[in-house]
């Protein structure tokens, strides 16, 4: 598993990858795919997240949690936690009745994989987690709704007639829909635009470069 490879090749504090990561991940042969691996990010990463959803992955985004509600949320998941918060890297947190450091105590016990986000920008934070875990990039381009990270379900044409603009409807044939919030997609430009983008960030290559290998 994820979590197995990553116990065994990086330095952990409770459950927390520190940035020493990235080194080991690099040298692994394997790539993860949208199937293989889910995130939850908090909310200092809430464009990465959207990021992730375009390229396939399952990512939650809730910004409500606090640092310890984000580790019992992720380990009760089984998903890798995304987060720019320093409390997470510190591995320790300090209890609600009392801001002393004799009230510090453990995080959650068996706190999931965990990826500190070190950019301040979203375009290099996905170079990050892309490099970082090995993710695939190009298979599954906008598969999930951006908006409520559902997997999008095929519709016919004529069942969204009434729910596009016109000029989409006369020059689109493929049409998916998501299943949670309803809003329909198309290919449009899109997914060139998003390719166009992955090239920029040297990702693409990247992803190809190790499937080669």
């Amino acid at each position: 598993t994820l979590r197995g490879w990553l116990k065994g090749r990086v330095r952990l504090s409770a459950g927390v990858c520190w940035p020493s990561l990235h080194a080991a991940a690099m040298s692994h042969p394997l790539r993860h795919t949208p199937e293989s691996v889910r995130f939850l990010a908090d909310r200092t990463v809430g464009k990465l997240a959207r990021w992730l959803r375009i390229l396939g992955y399952d990512t939650l985004y809730w910004p409500q949690l606090t640092p310890v509600g984000l580790l019992a949320e992720g380990r009760r998941q089984g998903r890798v936690i995304l987060s720019r918060n320093t409390r997470i890297l510190q591995g320790r947190r300090v209890s609600p009745s009392s801001r002393s450091d004799e009230t510090r105590r453990p995080w959650v016990k068996d706190a999931p994989a965990c990826v500190f986000i070190r950019p301040a920008h979203f375009r290099q934070q996905l170079k990050q987690v892309v490099e970082t875990l090995g993710l695939e990039v190009t298979s599954a381009v906008l598969n999930r709704c951006v908006a409520c990270n559902q997997v999008l379900q095929a519709v016919s044409k004529a069942e969204v007639e009434a729910r596009v603009p016109a000029y989409v409807w006369r020059t689109q044939s493929a049409f998916r829909r998501c299943p949670g919030c309803g809003r329909i997609y198309w290919p449009a430009s899109h997914r060139d635009h998003i390719l166009a983008e992955l090239e920029r960030l040297g990702l693409a290559a990247a992803t190809e470069t190790r499937a080669e290998n």
